[in-house]
């Protein structure tokens, strides 16, 4: 059981990079930035007629009677609690804002997910984590790098979409071969090196006195 755990092959990507190179995820973000400033100046606009009839009634208050004044302030508090409330339904935890960011992104993901999946496939991988994630990952060895890999399988891998330096040096780039080798112990050991063959030891013949 424990030689086939070392067995195991493992490789990692860092999914945030592979978004940004990714086209329709600059498109989904940009329709969801134009929507968000879209309601933030809605809530804007609110937040203005709010004022301004904080401002009148601060400026006519010495002038109204009592129940205009229960009035003006009832018609304020219910505007400030409309703003508050159409805030909350558009940005706040799970709001509009959120749900339609996961409706728009989602199709990417799932296209990012499918490159994944081959590449684990082609390489034999178990294991494949994502560096940018919630995987705390202290050290990485950039032979299990295959950002690039999954680059390639969504047509994306090359000198025009992708600048010098974004991926570690030595990590793996589009040689079939280049698997990282398995622990030692295991089925498939790194090669040891060849040691020459030692010479039988010829027998001495003793003389005769």
């Amino acid at each position: 059981m424990g030689q086939n755990t070392f067995a195991q092959r493992f490789g990692y990507i860092d999914s945030e990079f592979i978004l940004q190179k990714m086209p329709a995820y600059a498109t989904a973000q940009a329709d969801v930035e134009k929507l968000s400033k879209a309601w933030q100046q809605e809530i804007e606009n609110m937040r203005a007629e709010l004022d301004k009839l904080q401002k009148s009634y601060q400026a006519e208050e010495i002038l109204l009677t009592p129940d205009m004044k229960t009035k003006r302030q009832e018609e304020i508090a219910r505007k400030d609690a409309e703003l508050r409330e159409f805030q909350r339904k558009m940005f706040g935890f799970e709001g509009a804002l959120f749900k339609r960011r996961q409706e728009m992104v989602r199709p990417v993901q799932d296209q990012l997910f499918e490159a994944v999946e081959k590449v684990v496939r082609q390489r034999g991988l178990n294991f494949m984590f994502d560096k940018s994630g919630d995987v705390v990952m202290l050290y990485t060895d950039p032979r299990h790098d295959y950002t690039e890999m999954v680059l390639e399988e969504l047509g994306l891998a090359s000198k025009e979409s992708n600048t010098a330096g974004a991926r570690p040096a030595g990590a793996l780039k589009d040689n079939p071969a280049d698997i990282p080798p398995l622990p030692a112990g295991t089925a498939d050991p790194a090669p040891t090196q060849k040691k020459e063959p030692s010479r039988p030891a010829v027998p001495v013949k003793k003389k005769n006195n």
